[in-house]
Parts: C-alpha cells; sequence; structure tokens
C-alpha cells in the first residue's frame, strides 16, 4: 500500500481515536450523527411552549392540553396512567437514540457472530471510507481480506462487496454503524439508523426516514463465522437434522442427555439461505422460516398498526414503540429468545443457547459440551446485561416469560440509567416528526396531479388508502390481500403463552426495583379480530396492514414482501434484474408495477424463476387492484395516477 493510500486510511482512525479519547470513562464509543445541514428532508419540530401547550401520549391517545394545566390537575397525565410528555428533550433524545443506540449488540454481533472477523475487516471498511476522499456514497464497496466461499459462490481476496452501508458526504464512518473500544478491541454493532436512513447519492446528504434498500444484510452476516447464531431466522426448520455426533450433547432443562447440531454442517445450511436475501431486506421474525421482509420507512405518522402484519397495534404511540422494541429486543441478539424457545420454536432451551454459543467467534463466548456447564450456566458468567435473556440491554416485562401484545418474547429495550421504555418511547416520538424529502415527481405538473387524485377516487384506491395519512389503518386477511401468506402468519407461535399487556409506570427507573408498579396496556379500544390477524392467532392465517402512502418516492420497491421491483428500463423487471444486480428499483415504473397488470405479471414471472426468491417467499403477487385498460383507464389516466402517488405530502 502506497504512503498516501495509508495517510487516507488513518484519517478516519485518528477522527474516531479523537472522538472516544473525548467521550466519559463508561465506554469508548463512537456513532455518526448528521448535522442537520447534512438533511435531505426536515422534521416537523413544532416548538413546544410550554407556556402555550402540553403535549402527551397515554398509550397512543394524544392528547394536548394548555401548558398551565399541571400534572397533578389531571389524572389522565401522570406517569402512573401511562402518560409520556413529548418536550423537547424527549425528541433529542430519540434522534440520538436513533443514531448512536446499539443496546448493546456490539457483543453478539462482534463476540458471538463475528461479523467482523471473518473476510470483512474493520480495517477494510475504514479504508473503503478513506477512499471516498470526502464523498458520500449509498453503498460502500468493501475489499475483502481473505478467499472465502458461501452459499456456492466464491470470493476472492481483494474482491469488493457491496455493502449497502451508507456515508454521508465527509463523514468517517457509515450511518447507524456504531463503534465500541472495550476489551482491547474495537467491536461493530448497528443502530436503528443502518436501515433506516440513506444517502442521496445527488447530494451525498442523508434522507431520514427512508430504508436502506440496498443494505446487504444477508452477505455480511454469511462472510461471518458464526452466522449460524441466526438459523431461527432461515429455513433452518429442525435442529435434529444437523446432528452429526450423537455422543456431543448437553444436558438439557429436564436433566436429559439431547446432541447438538455439527457446528460445521448448520454453519454452511444457514449460510446458504443467507446469501439468498435480497438486498434490504432481514427476516425479522424467529419463526424458522426464510421469510425476509423488506426494511421500512419511518415516515410513520398516522400509519398504524406498524409492520407488515401490523401486530405493531397496542402500547405507547399507536403500537410503534411495540414495534420499534421489537427490533433491539429480539432482532439483533437471538440468544434473547433463550427463555421461550421452548414455547415459541419448540427448542429446549439449553439446546437453543449451546446451537448458538458453540461456534462464536471470540473464544470467551464459544461454549463447549466439554465445560461440564449447561450452555446457560456459562452464559450466565458472561451476560453484559445480568439477569434478563441474552447479550443486549432489555428488561422483562413483568408477566415475563409470558409473551403480550407489547412484547412478542417478553422483553423491552431499556438501557440502566433511563426509566422504563423511555428510549423507545422517544425514537417514536421523533420517528412521527419526520418528514420525506418535497421532490417534483417525474414529468409532473398541476393538472397531472389533479387528474390523478381523480383517478385515485375513482378507482376506489381511497377505500383503504384513506384520510390524511393515505390509510384506514386496518389489518386485511391475508386471502383478501393476495399477497405471499408466510409473513402474516409469522407471530402465530406466540398464541401459546400469550398474557396480559403489561408494562410498568413510565417514571420507573432501570434497573427495575422489586417494588416497581405495574400497569395494564389498555386494549379495550381494539378490535380482538385486528389482534388475532396482527399475530396470526385462532387459525386466521394472519393479514397485512393497509400501508400508508407517504413517501413512496424513497421506499421502492413494493407489496409487504418488497417483491414489485421495475429498474429504470422497463425491462429490468422483477428483484433479480434490480437489487439483487446492485440496481435500485425505480420508483415511477415500479408503482406503475403495482397497478398495471401486465407489467406485474412480468416481475410475477421473473421473481418465480429465481431460486433464491422462492427460497426466501418473495412473489410481488397480490394486491391485485388494477388502474389500466383492462379496468376502463387510459395510460394518460395511468400515469396520472402514479404521479399522484409519488407527489403525495404528510400534512
Amino acid at each position: 500500500m502506497t504512503t498516501t493510500r495509508w495517510l487516507r486510511l488513518l484519517v478516519p482512525l485518528a477522527v474516531m481515536c479523537g472522538i472516544w479519547l473525548a467521550v466519559d470513562i463508561r465506554g469508548l464509543e463512537y456513532a455518526y450523527i448528521p448535522p442537520k445541514s447534512r438533511l435531505e428532508n426536515t422534521q416537523a419540530l413544532q416548538a413546544l411552549q410550554r407556556n402555550a401547550v402540553r403535549q402527551y401520549d397515554v398509550w397512543g391517545k394524544m392528547l394536548t392540553v394548555p401548558g398551565k394545566a399541571l400534572q397533578d390537575a389531571d389524572p389522565r397525565l401522570t406517569p402512573h396512567n401511562g402518560a409520556v410528555e413529548i418536550t423537547e428533550d424527549l425528541l433529542a433524545l430519540g434522534r440520538r437514540t436513533l443514531y448512536k443506540e446499539s443496546f448493546g449488540n456490539e457483543v453478539f454481533l462482534t463476540d458471538i457472530v463475528g461479523i467482523i472477523d471473518g473476510p470483512l475487516k474493520l480495517k477494510g471498511i475504514l479504508k473503503a471510507i478513506a477512499d471516498l476522499k470526502g464523498q458520500g456514497t449509498d453503498n460502500l464497496q468493501v475489499e475483502l481480506d481473505k478467499d472465502i466461499t458461501v452459499g456456492g459462490k466464491t470470493f476472492r481476496k481483494g474482491d469488493k462487496i457491496a455493502t449497502g452501508f451508507d456515508v454521508a458526504k465527509g463523514a468517517h464512518t457509515p450511518v447507524g454503524v456504531t463503534f465500541r473500544y472495550v476489551e482491547g478491541r474495537t467491536k461493530l454493532g448497528v443502530s436503528c439508523m443502518a436501515c433506516h436512513a440513506t444517502v442521496n447519492r445527488d447530494t451525498g446528504n442523508i434522507v431520514e426516514g427512508a430504508p436502506n434498500s440496498d443494505l446487504n444484510l444477508g452477505l455480511l452476516l454469511a462472510l461471518a463465522p458464526n452466522s449460524a447464531a441466526y438459523f431461527t431466522h432461515t429455513d433452518v426448520s429442525k435442529l435434529v437434522d444437523y446432528v452429526k455426533d450423537q455422543n456431543r450433547t448437553v444436558i438439557n432443562s429436564k436433566g436429559k442427555a439431547e446432541p447438538l447440531p455439527d457446528p460445521d454442517m448448520l454453519e454452511k445450511a444457514v449460510d446458504d439461505n443467507l446469501v439468498k436475501w435480497v438486498p434490504g431486506s432481514f427476516d425479522t421474525t424467529v419463526d424458522m422460516i426464510s421469510d425476509v421482509t423488506q426494511i421500512p420507512d419511518m415516515f410513520t405518522k398516522g400509519g398504524h398498526p406498524y409492520s407488515w402484519s401490523g401486530f405493531g397495534l397496542a402500547g405507547g404511540f399507536n403500537g410503534l414503540s411495540t414495534f420499534g422494541n421489537n427490533v433491539h429486543a429480539q432482532n439483533t441478539d437471538t440468544l434473547s429468545q433463550t427463555e421461550v424457545s421452548e414455547v415459541l420454536l419448540g427448542i429446549d432451551k439449553e439446546v437453543y443457547a449451546g446451537t448458538i454459543l458453540q461456534n462464536a467467534s471470540s473464544p470467551k463466548f464459544r461454549y463447549s459440551p466439554s465445560s461440564g456447564l449447561k450452555p446457560t450456566q456459562f452464559f450466565n458468567k458472561l451476560d453484559p446485561n445480568p439477569g434478563t435473556p441474552g447479550v443486549n440491554e432489555v428488561i422483562k416485562t413483568p408477566n415475563f416469560p409470558k409473551v403480550s401484545p407489547i412484547a412478542p418474547n417478553g422483553l423491552y429495550i431499556s438501557s440502566p440509567g433511563f426509566k422504563a421504555g423511555e428510549q423507545v418511547n422517544a425514537m417514536s416520538a421523533y420517528q412521527n416528526t419526520i418528514r420525506p424529502p418535497e421532490a417534483p415527481a417525474k414529468n409532473a405538473d398541476a393538472k397531472t396531479i389533479r387528474l390523478g387524485a381523480e383517478v385515485f377516487k375513482k378507482a376506489q384506491c381511497i377505500t383503504c388508502h384513506a384520510g390524511d395519512y393515505f390509510t384506514n389503518n386496518r389489518i386485511l386477511p391475508v386471502d383478501k390481500v393476495g399477497t405471499e401468506p408466510a409473513r402474516a402468519n409469522a407471530f402465530h407461535r406466540t398464541e401459546k403463552d400469550f398474557g396480559e399487556a403489561l408494562f410498568y409506570s413510565p417514571d420507573t427507573p432501570v434497573p427495575i426495583p422489586p417494588d416497581a408498579r405495574v400497569v395494564k396496556v389498555p386494549m379495550g379500544h381494539i378490535d380482538p379480530k385486528q389482534i388475532e390477524l396482527g399475530f396470526g392467532h385462532n387459525q386466521s392465517g394472519g393479514g397485512y396492514k393497509v400501508k400508508g402512502l407517504i413517501g413512496l418516492r424513497w421506499s421502492a420497491p413494493y407489496l409487504h414482501d418488497g417483491g414489485v421491483a421495475v429498474g429504470p428500463e422497463l425491462s429490468q423487471v422483477g428483484l433479480s434484474e434490480t437489487l439483487m444486480k446492485g440496481i435500485k428499483p425505480d420508483p415511477y415504473n415500479s408503482l406503475k408495477a403495482m397497478v398495471d397488470r401486465r407489467l406485474r405479471q412480468q416481475v410475477i414471472d421473473a421473481n418465480r424463476k429465481d431460486s433464491r426468491l422462492r427460497d426466501t417467499h418473495i412473489t410481488g403477487q397480490g394486491h391485485e387492484f388494477w388502474v389500466d385498460d383492462g379496468t376502463g383507464f387510459t395510460k394518460e389516466q395511468q400515469d396520472a395516477l402514479v404521479q399522484y402517488l409519488l407527489s403525495l405530502k404528510m400534512k
């Protein structure tokens, strides 16, 4: 490497070291938070004048009262009733948390999975950033450190892979990637904005709330030495199929010897599935079915219920806090399922923990059956967050190990030193302020937009996509929507141990004291049938929420499986010809495929030909509400509708 290239590499290293030295002794850590001048979009941060009004969220019900109204003068607005006051400080905490807070997942991703211990190394990431010379990118290309074969594909040392990491202009680390220096090494984790912000390649600025549509999570995990820790997110349905040595056993929770799967066999099986994941997607459920879901946007105001199935329908901010909690309480640390693995997965907790830890990247966390310890005993000696399952900073809900409508695995992310749920509520409050950038629609004028609005009504799109946020806030049965059914039913196993929605008073400190006040989360306003559909209970098959239509310009591809994708050229149909080739779907053409049956059929046919998409349950089918010549609409009307949809703004 030349002296110049070394100097470029040292620049981000020096910057990070300077930042680390500036922080307090609690932990040397850093994550990039963009200044407001680096944002492409704006936030509706109305000044909360305390002498004018005070705003509260009370389990999803928004209340605004005169500033002179004291909390103790209105019994609705006390923490004991679940009231969360929305202040400038809360919004600032929310933004800070979204960018910086990993809730400790550096331990899982680095020490257990080994995200930077395979051919992808930290030095390679920093070198790639240095090579940008201060220019931003929406897809950081990083050289691999050694040869590797995963999923039947061989990568050579020096090959560059598309990570999907976004680096803002002038930044020295990727958006949403956290760095923590501890125990003599730098550990890498992720915050929410690794998935929910992107860089506008034309300006180098950040679009808050836009999904990172090319984040290559499947490949990044597959390259790690212990990607098998994510086996529950793949199509590994039976661990017994991977047992090679019947004598390599652990003592399970019932006192009986039970074999562990062979680490190498399981690793290969998981890698083979992970490399099939479409960039911009992640398998967010632990149902042992590979049903990856498109990363959603954060233009959340008015868009409840949340998630593809709408399971985020109860709790703070109309269920947004429930949805946000699930990311770190479940998805970034599979060990968090240890105490409920028997109920939800049919796997004894000792076998479950042993499977995840037996090939841990760090020797410190690597479990061996010959240790004489049960896997949970071994882990409990190392647990950075003692007393709770997994390594992330979580608390147990009051009726744990019961799961509930606000915590599908019974856990809630909350860091020591904060109040129970405070960070999650802060993130929800801030998300509801984010507005997508306003950009003129492609070739659109006011006349075209007016025509599009008329077509929107005439085609009866408004039947479901109604109101200020273009949703009726309902979950529809999967057979009515007609999309691929796997995701709709992904939470159905929670019915086996579904408990009451209980939490703590919002003024409860973390760690939770023994005498903490327990609060019942209101559920009476929620239709029980909607809960059934959101979680797939009572053999309902589950459902899909009616998506709001704000920010469509930034959220292609479309549909609940993210399968409706068309590139800048109409010949680029399906995910195989777009994201899986490094081509971003074109919002206009992809939306056209949502309403044009012939173009959609081309998309579906292309998706079905690709075994990677078949194996991850992506088709692009369903939502068959056509606006084309088959339903009596002209090409001009169809074009106007698409232009109108791309122009929608949040009020």
